[in-house]
């Protein structure tokens, strides 16, 4: 009995020193984190044509070797990279879905890593017993136009088994020439998933996928789900409490889900949202230290003792947030006055070569919104809803109209500004201001519906307090708030 209980010692100090000792190492990668970063790749909407120049370095790199894998259905290049010389097989793709680039992104930082004269004894340890396969754009067609789908119209993640793709059979044909150990698929969610029953984003979610509707774990899904509880006792220390578990009820035509039933310890990331971090920058960063340690515990085979039931306690994912919620605002409507919660999302609104975009805010839902959570919540108890006005003189053209205080307009009531020459490709304003043409005529009453555009002011005993202008909340005392864009408006 004493040399059983004596093992156990030996084996748990073991694991505690493994751990310490990775965690460790993982506080020097979030640290230095900068002198990796691809600086090329600053923006999420990222095109092929951008990593271009990326592959071909390493393409020029001995310690790599690059593969054409495949073409898209507009015939642009699906591109492998690989390095390493271990027996263990881990294969990494992102962007299946061509508009979730943040882990595309991140794997041109971790190659970057890889190359650099640095941490070489855990890189050794990592490239003598792993070979990474790393395929980061499968989906450049969708890419190019920012879009979920590839060009056929088909979502690639629901291609699996019939495999009706171009680019869904490159996934199943390298995975299968791999015959990977580890698969990491790795994706973008919403940002208005919280991690259940908080407040908090989902900043980052992780899924073992199951491989059949009875939810099923053998020792494939078993290692998949240890690796996550790793990665999230990491991801913990940064963005603590904005970690979830996607749901996991089988799909048969996903491709995690056939991933993992094909013999791949498979690992969903999906990339949430922050605070404060529209291009999901630092997101990218807690990519890279994830996947990093992850490739790390896999190496060293300390991932092994981690025991399973800790992947059922990391949160579910709930989709309970807004970008901004206002509670108890009083609301007049047809001679009566009601309290209402209201939800404010915002949605991108791409130009035509998907280059840049602006945010259109909308009403998500109002009433009752105890059980939601805000990036931002403010109460609005004793204030009152009061509509926006035209103002009544014409602004010459939007040089002129780019010169206006907005303060001082918005503390008059006045949101909506005519201006008589508007150029065609302007469609929003960097001014907490919207311009509209001469003539502009507002409804008569302000109605609050799920689906409109939120714009009037808040006033608490006679006096004008805040403005919320395309879904922005504006202190209108000191000038405050997070706002990103106006809009340009027409009567049609």
């Amino acid at each position: 009995m004493k040399s059983l209980v004596l093992s156990i010692v030996v084996v748990l100090s073991v694991v505690f020193n493994s751990y310490a000792q990775q965690k460790e190492i993982t506080n020097s990668l979030y640290s230095t984190y900068d002198t990796y970063k691809e600086g090329s790749l600053k923006d999420r909407r990222i095109k092929h044509k951008s990593i271009q120049p990326l592959l071909q370095k390493f393409a020029n790199n001995t310690k790599f070797k690059v593969a054409k894998v495949g073409e898209s259905i507009e015939g642009r290049s699906i591109s492998l990279v690989s390095i390493g010389t271990g027996k263990i097989n881990v294969f990494l793709w992102s962007q299946m879905h061509g508009d979730e680039p943040t882990a595309t992104q991140a794997i041109f930082d971790i190659l970057n890593f890889l190359n650099a004269d640095s941490f070489t004894d855990e890189k050794k340890e990592i490239l003598s017993n792993l070979t990474l396969h790393f395929l980061p754009m499968l989906n450049p067609d969708g890419a190019e136009h920012y879009t979920r789908r590839n060009t056929l119209g088909i979502d690639i993640n629901r291609d699996a088994l019939h495999l009706q793709s171009p680019e869904g059979r490159v996934l199943k044909r390298v995975r299968d020439s791999l015959k990977a150990d580890f698969g990491f698929n790795l994706h973008d969610q919403s940002t208005y998933y919280n991690a259940e029953r908080t407040n908090k984003p989902a900043t980052i979610s992780y899924l073992a996928p199951a491989y059949n509707y009875e939810k099923d774990i053998d020792s494939v899904r078993g290692n998949a789900m240890k690796v996550i509880v790793f990665m999230n006792s990491i991801i913990q220390k940064y963005a603590p409490g904005q970690v979830g578990r996607y749901n996991d009820d089988f799909e048969p035509r996903a491709f995690g889900d056939n991933i993992q039933k094909w013999g791949t310890s498979a690992i969903l990331i999906e990339s949430g949202g922050n605070y404060d971090d529209i291009e999901k920058q630092e997101i990218r960063k807690l990519n890279y230290v994830s996947i990093l340690s992850a490739i790390y515990t896999i190496a060293n085979g300390s991932y092994a003792n981690i025991p399973i039931d800790d992947y059922n306690k990391i949160p579910e994912n709930d989709r309970k947030m807004f970008d901004l919620k206002m509670t108890n605002v009083s609301y007049n409507l047809l001679g009566k006055t009601y309290k209402l919660d209201i939800g404010i999302n915002h949605t991108e609104i791409d130009n035509p070569k998907h280059t840049e975009f602006y945010n259109l805010g909308r009403i998500a839902d109002q009433g009752d919104l105890s059980t939601y959570y805000g990036y931002f919540t403010f109460n609005a108890k004793g204030y009152t809803i009061v509509p926006a006005k035209v103002y009544p003189k014409t602004i010459a053209n939007l040089d002129q109209f780019l010169g206006l205080k907005a303060l001082s307009f918005l503390k008059e009531g006045f949101m909506y500004i005519p201006v008589a020459t508007i150029p065609s490709k302007v469609k929003s304003t960097k001014l907490p201001l919207h311009i509209v043409n001469t003539g502009y005529v507002l409804p008569k009453t302000l109605r609050l519906t799920p689906g409109k555009n939120p714009n009037f002011f808040l006033e608490k005993n006679g006096k004008i307090a805040y403005a919320v202008v395309n879904g922005y909340l504006i202190d209108l005392t000191t000038g405050k708030g997070t706002f990103t864009n106006g809009l340009v408006l027409k009567n049609d």
